[in-house]
Protein backbone atom coordinates (compact mmCIF):
# COMPACT_ATOMS: atom_id res chain seq x y z
CA UNK A 1 0.00 0.00 0.00
CA UNK A 2 1.16 3.37 -0.93
CA UNK A 3 1.81 5.90 1.88
CA UNK A 4 -0.38 9.17 1.80
CA UNK A 5 2.71 10.86 2.80
CA UNK A 6 4.87 9.73 -0.14
CA UNK A 7 2.30 10.48 -2.67
CA UNK A 8 2.29 14.41 -1.55
CA UNK A 9 6.13 13.90 -2.18
CA UNK A 10 6.47 13.54 -5.65
CA UNK A 11 7.63 16.65 -7.41
CA UNK A 12 7.45 17.44 -11.07
CA UNK A 13 11.25 18.79 -11.70
CA UNK A 14 10.51 20.30 -14.75
CA UNK A 15 7.97 23.39 -13.68
CA UNK A 16 8.68 22.66 -9.43
CA UNK A 17 5.06 22.55 -8.59
CA UNK A 18 3.73 19.73 -6.17
CA UNK A 19 1.32 17.22 -6.37
CA UNK A 20 0.02 14.11 -5.31
CA UNK A 21 0.67 10.84 -7.62
CA UNK A 22 0.27 7.08 -6.68
CA UNK A 23 3.23 5.61 -7.34
CA UNK A 24 2.34 1.71 -7.35
CA UNK A 25 2.60 2.01 -11.59
CA UNK A 26 6.36 3.43 -11.52
CA UNK A 27 7.85 2.67 -8.05
CA UNK A 28 7.67 0.23 -5.07
CA UNK A 29 6.50 2.13 -2.53
CA UNK A 30 8.58 0.91 0.11
CA UNK A 31 12.53 1.97 -0.18
CA UNK A 32 15.44 0.98 2.15
CA UNK A 33 17.76 4.07 3.29
CA UNK A 34 21.03 3.31 5.52
CA UNK A 35 21.59 6.10 7.86
CA UNK A 36 25.13 6.15 9.18
CA UNK A 37 25.64 8.46 12.04
CA UNK A 38 27.34 8.22 15.66
CA UNK A 39 24.78 10.98 17.03
CA UNK A 40 21.92 9.01 18.65
CA UNK A 41 19.37 11.58 18.24
CA UNK A 42 20.19 12.09 14.44
CA UNK A 43 19.74 8.02 13.93
CA UNK A 44 16.30 8.49 16.08
CA UNK A 45 15.64 11.49 13.86
CA UNK A 46 15.78 10.17 10.39
CA UNK A 47 14.50 6.32 11.93
CA UNK A 48 10.78 8.50 13.12
CA UNK A 49 10.83 10.18 9.33
CA UNK A 50 11.47 7.13 7.15
CA UNK A 51 9.42 4.64 9.36
CA UNK A 52 6.42 6.79 9.27
CA UNK A 53 6.18 6.66 5.40
CA UNK A 54 6.36 3.31 5.33
CA UNK A 55 10.25 2.86 4.31
CA UNK A 56 12.91 0.79 5.98
CA UNK A 57 15.66 2.43 7.80
CA UNK A 58 18.99 0.75 8.28
CA UNK A 59 20.69 2.26 11.38
CA UNK A 60 24.02 2.12 11.70
CA UNK A 61 26.15 4.09 14.37
CA UNK A 62 29.91 3.27 13.29
CA UNK A 63 32.54 3.18 10.30
CA UNK A 64 32.28 -0.91 10.55
CA UNK A 65 28.66 -1.23 10.53
CA UNK A 66 28.24 0.92 8.11
CA UNK A 67 30.68 -1.21 5.54
CA UNK A 68 29.35 -4.28 6.70
CA UNK A 69 25.83 -3.33 5.86
CA UNK A 70 26.66 -1.78 2.50
CA UNK A 71 28.41 -5.45 1.49
CA UNK A 72 25.48 -7.78 3.06
CA UNK A 73 22.72 -5.58 1.61
CA UNK A 74 23.98 -3.85 -1.29
CA UNK A 75 21.35 -5.01 -3.42
CA UNK A 76 18.52 -4.10 -1.49
CA UNK A 77 19.95 -0.40 -0.26
CA UNK A 78 18.44 2.39 -2.75
CA UNK A 79 20.16 5.52 -0.65
CA UNK A 80 23.03 6.21 1.73
CA UNK A 81 22.77 9.09 4.08
CA UNK A 82 26.15 9.63 5.43
CA UNK A 83 27.82 11.35 8.50
CA UNK A 84 31.46 12.17 7.26
CA UNK A 85 33.08 12.72 10.52
CA UNK A 86 32.44 9.25 12.11
CA UNK A 87 35.70 8.14 14.00
CA UNK A 88 37.90 5.62 12.45
CA UNK A 89 37.59 7.20 9.18
CA UNK A 90 36.26 10.46 7.85
CA UNK A 91 35.48 12.77 4.67
CA UNK A 92 36.87 12.13 1.43
CA UNK A 93 38.21 8.21 2.67
CA UNK A 94 35.01 7.13 3.80
CA UNK A 95 33.07 7.76 0.97
CA UNK A 96 36.25 6.01 -1.11
CA UNK A 97 35.38 3.08 1.28
CA UNK A 98 31.61 3.09 0.00
CA UNK A 99 32.70 3.58 -3.21
CA UNK A 100 35.09 0.78 -3.65
CA UNK A 101 32.31 -2.12 -2.28
CA UNK A 102 29.20 -0.40 -4.47
CA UNK A 103 31.34 0.66 -7.57
CA UNK A 104 29.61 3.80 -7.83
CA UNK A 105 26.06 2.27 -8.40
CA UNK A 106 24.16 3.84 -4.72
CA UNK A 107 23.20 7.66 -4.30
CA UNK A 108 24.53 8.94 -1.19
CA UNK A 109 23.25 12.02 0.62
CA UNK A 110 26.28 13.82 3.06
CA UNK A 111 24.70 15.75 6.36
CA UNK A 112 25.95 19.39 5.52
CA UNK A 113 27.15 19.78 8.88
CA UNK A 114 29.84 17.34 8.56
CA UNK A 115 31.29 19.07 5.75
CA UNK A 116 34.44 20.93 6.49
CA UNK A 117 35.74 22.91 2.82
CA UNK A 118 34.76 23.84 -0.63
CA UNK A 119 37.94 21.65 -1.45
CA UNK A 120 36.36 18.40 0.36
CA UNK A 121 32.94 19.49 -1.66
CA UNK A 122 34.75 18.88 -5.13
CA UNK A 123 36.49 15.82 -4.01
CA UNK A 124 32.98 14.67 -2.78
CA UNK A 125 31.55 15.41 -6.03
CA UNK A 126 34.22 13.92 -7.82
CA UNK A 127 32.79 10.51 -6.02
CA UNK A 128 29.16 11.30 -7.07
CA UNK A 129 27.75 12.28 -3.90
CA UNK A 130 24.33 13.52 -5.00
CA UNK A 131 23.40 16.24 -2.76
CA UNK A 132 23.58 17.53 0.99
CA UNK A 133 20.91 17.05 4.19
CA UNK A 134 20.53 19.11 7.33
CA UNK A 135 21.03 16.33 10.00
CA UNK A 136 19.23 18.80 12.27
CA UNK A 137 15.95 18.73 9.97
CA UNK A 138 12.72 18.37 11.67
CA UNK A 139 11.11 15.17 11.00
CA UNK A 140 8.76 16.35 8.85
CA UNK A 141 11.34 18.08 6.39
CA UNK A 142 13.48 15.01 5.87
CA UNK A 143 11.34 12.79 3.42
CA UNK A 144 10.86 16.18 1.26
CA UNK A 145 14.67 16.37 1.00
CA UNK A 146 15.11 12.82 0.02
CA UNK A 147 11.94 12.15 -2.37
CA UNK A 148 14.23 12.92 -5.45
CA UNK A 149 16.84 9.88 -4.64
CA UNK A 150 14.03 7.63 -3.38
CA UNK A 151 11.11 7.91 -6.49
CA UNK A 152 14.12 9.30 -9.01
CA UNK A 153 11.40 8.04 -11.57
CA UNK A 154 9.13 10.75 -10.83
CA UNK A 155 11.79 13.49 -11.01
CA UNK A 156 12.50 15.07 -15.05
CA UNK A 157 15.65 16.03 -14.69
CA UNK A 158 16.94 15.89 -18.02
CA UNK A 159 15.36 19.65 -18.26
CA UNK A 160 16.04 21.33 -15.44
CA UNK A 161 18.94 19.74 -12.98
CA UNK A 162 18.12 20.12 -9.36
CA UNK A 163 20.54 18.91 -6.70
CA UNK A 164 18.98 17.78 -3.52
CA UNK A 165 20.27 20.67 -0.85
CA UNK A 166 19.30 20.71 2.91
CA UNK A 167 20.85 23.91 4.51
CA UNK A 168 19.56 27.11 6.26
CA UNK A 169 18.71 29.78 4.44
CA UNK A 170 17.08 33.30 5.20
CA UNK A 171 14.65 35.14 3.26
CA UNK A 172 13.35 38.76 3.26
CA UNK A 173 9.50 39.71 1.91
CA UNK A 174 9.38 43.44 2.25
CA UNK A 175 10.46 44.06 6.01
CA UNK A 176 9.58 40.57 6.98
CA UNK A 177 12.57 38.04 7.48
CA UNK A 178 12.73 34.41 8.09
CA UNK A 179 14.81 31.52 8.19
CA UNK A 180 13.80 27.74 6.94
CA UNK A 181 15.99 25.28 5.42
CA UNK A 182 16.31 24.67 1.68
CA UNK A 183 14.60 21.42 -0.49
CA UNK A 184 17.13 21.59 -3.58
CA UNK A 185 18.76 23.71 -6.11
CA UNK A 186 19.38 24.60 -9.23
CA UNK A 187 20.64 26.80 -12.11
CA UNK A 188 18.18 29.34 -11.82
CA UNK A 189 16.89 28.93 -8.49
CA UNK A 190 16.29 26.92 -5.04
CA UNK A 191 13.13 25.46 -3.30
CA UNK A 192 12.26 26.28 0.08
CA UNK A 193 10.67 24.19 3.01
CA UNK A 194 8.28 26.08 5.19
CA UNK A 195 4.71 25.88 5.87
CA UNK A 196 4.06 29.33 5.62
CA UNK A 197 5.14 30.38 1.78
CA UNK A 198 4.23 33.30 -0.02
CA UNK A 199 2.06 34.01 -2.84
CA UNK A 200 3.33 33.16 -6.63
CA UNK A 201 4.91 35.76 -8.13
CA UNK A 202 6.10 37.31 -4.77
CA UNK A 203 9.70 39.19 -4.86
CA UNK A 204 12.24 38.19 -2.35
CA UNK A 205 15.57 37.89 -1.52
CA UNK A 206 17.38 35.07 0.20
CA UNK A 207 20.73 34.30 1.62
CA UNK A 208 22.35 30.86 1.99
CA UNK A 209 25.74 29.64 2.29
CA UNK A 210 27.12 26.89 0.20
CA UNK A 211 28.20 23.65 1.74
CA UNK A 212 31.85 23.55 2.92
CA UNK A 213 31.81 27.55 1.97
CA UNK A 214 33.04 30.60 3.93
CA UNK A 215 30.89 33.25 1.94
CA UNK A 216 27.19 34.26 1.74
CA UNK A 217 25.14 34.12 -1.20
CA UNK A 218 22.56 36.82 -1.73
CA UNK A 219 20.08 36.27 -4.63
CA UNK A 220 16.64 37.99 -5.74
CA UNK A 221 13.85 36.47 -7.12
CA UNK A 222 10.24 35.96 -7.34
CA UNK A 223 7.83 33.17 -6.15
CA UNK A 224 7.52 30.55 -8.91
CA UNK A 225 5.27 27.91 -7.00
CA UNK A 226 3.65 27.60 -4.19
CA UNK A 227 2.58 24.99 -1.77
CA UNK A 228 1.83 24.74 1.87
CA UNK A 229 2.46 21.07 1.90
CA UNK A 230 5.66 21.53 1.15
CA UNK A 231 6.92 25.16 0.57
CA UNK A 232 7.86 27.06 -2.58
CA UNK A 233 10.29 27.31 -5.35
CA UNK A 234 11.98 30.68 -5.95
CA UNK A 235 13.38 31.88 -9.29
CA UNK A 236 16.14 34.01 -9.52
CA UNK A 237 16.32 37.14 -11.01
CA UNK A 238 19.41 39.00 -9.77
CA UNK A 239 22.40 37.11 -8.73
CA UNK A 240 26.07 38.34 -8.89
CA UNK A 241 27.67 36.92 -11.08
CA UNK A 242 30.75 35.11 -8.96
CA UNK A 243 28.36 33.79 -6.91
CA UNK A 244 26.37 32.41 -9.86
CA UNK A 245 29.12 30.61 -11.09
CA UNK A 246 29.83 29.26 -7.36
CA UNK A 247 25.77 27.62 -8.38
CA UNK A 248 26.36 26.45 -11.26
CA UNK A 249 29.83 24.73 -10.54
CA UNK A 250 28.07 23.02 -7.58
CA UNK A 251 25.04 22.04 -9.46
CA UNK A 252 26.82 20.41 -12.75
CA UNK A 253 29.27 18.48 -10.07
CA UNK A 254 26.77 17.49 -8.10
CA UNK A 255 23.77 16.37 -10.72
CA UNK A 256 23.46 12.86 -10.74
CA UNK A 257 20.83 10.27 -12.29
CA UNK A 258 20.43 7.77 -9.13
CA UNK A 259 19.27 4.62 -10.83
CA UNK A 260 20.62 1.91 -9.55
CA UNK A 261 22.59 -0.55 -12.49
Amino acid sequence: MVSKYNENLIQSATNGRVFARDMTASSPSQKTVLVATDTAFVRDRFKDALGAAGHRAVIVKSVAQLLARVRADLAELDLIVLDLRMPHASGVDLVQRIRKLDEGHLPILVFSGTVTSAEEVRQLAALGVGGYINEYSAVEHILPSIAPHLFPDNFNRRASPRVVLGIPIQYRYGNTIAAALTLNLSHGGIAIRTTSPLDSASKIKVRFRMPGSKRDIDAEGRVAWSDRRVGMGIQFERVDPANQAVIDSFVDAHFFSNRKA
